[in-house]
């Protein structure tokens, strides 16, 4: 264990073996940094965080500070929980759960470039990609294995699906579906075929998806309309990932093909 002479680690904080804390990081009582995590100069990891094994927190960092809430209560007992084998760089700020019991987790394996931000409740799956300055509103989810583009705005209770692709540079309030590339603010351009045959989704299964992305965001039904259409036949596991998440976007919706857009001759603001 390697802990610089000017790092605070308070009472209470709990590191694993083959931990290395830079010079003026701070380490609240209430940490856990699991087994070979890194710390860098400057990070602070304040209230209840949890971190896994072989983590690396950037300069600057911030993880555990209170929520931009209105509503929180600052003597709330919420969390951050993190798993194994995350990179975290520089100046990214992930805010504990808002409400009493609740948690900001992200999973395993993840990459956090500098200057992300994690708002509260926020969801984060397994070795996702999250560009320099994202945005994520609270309760935003995150599925395994998407890449969101740099300086993206992400607005609260969306969710963005398993291996979607996101650009860089746009801003998003309904929900991007599962294996779909979006290019525009709230707009998908197709399907992320890229990162499907990199993740070894079968020719089958990418065209099942690619029928379906047809059915939903290029041809003339609604949502509920394609839903009933894409019910009366049988699909793999893939494509029924992306009918389910589909049905699910109740709250916010689901963003809109580009041709259905341009046929509505509007954009579709958040």
């Amino acid at each position: 264990m390697k802990i610089h002479p000017t790092a605070i680690v308070e009472d209470g904080a709990q590191v694993g073996a083959d931990v290395e804390i830079g010079p003026y990081a701070l380490i609240g009582p209430e940490v856990v940094l699991g087994e070979g995590c890194v710390v860098q100069a400057h990070a602070v990891l304040t209230s209840r965080v949890t971190l896994g094994q072989r983590n690396f927190i950037g300069y600057g960092a911030i993880i555990g500070a209170a929520p931009q809430d209105f509503a929180h209560d600052p003597l709330t007992a919420s969390e951050v929980r993190i798993g194994d084998d995350n990179r975290i760089r520089e100046y990214v700020t992930i805010h504990r759960g808002t409400g009493e019991g609740t948690a900001t987790t992200v999973g395993d394996g993840n990459f956090l470039m500098t200057g992300a931000h994690l708002g509260h409740n926020v969801r984060v799956g397994n070795r996702t990609v999250i560009v320099n300055n994202c945005l994520l509103g609270g309760y935003v989810e995150v599925g395994d294995q998407a890449v969101l583009g740099g300086g993206t705005v992400f607005h609260q209770h969306m969710r963005v699906g398993r291996l979607a692709m996101v650009r860089g540079g746009t801003r998003f309030g309904k929900d991007i579906p599962p294996f779909a590339a979006a290019d525009a603010d709230n707009v998908l351009a197709g399907l992320n075929a890229v990162g499907l045959r990199r993740a070894g989704v079968s020719s089958g299964s990418r065209l099942e998806l690619r029928r379906l992305f047809h059915l939903f965001y290029v041809g003339t039904l609604n949502i509920s309309q394609a839903l009933e259409a894409a019910r009366q036949q049988t699909w793999g596991t893939e494509a029924e990932e992306f009918i389910e998440f589909v049905a699910a976007a109740k709250k916010r919706g689901t963003c809109r093909g580009a041709k259905q857009m341009r046929a509505a001759g509007s954009g579709d603001d958040i």
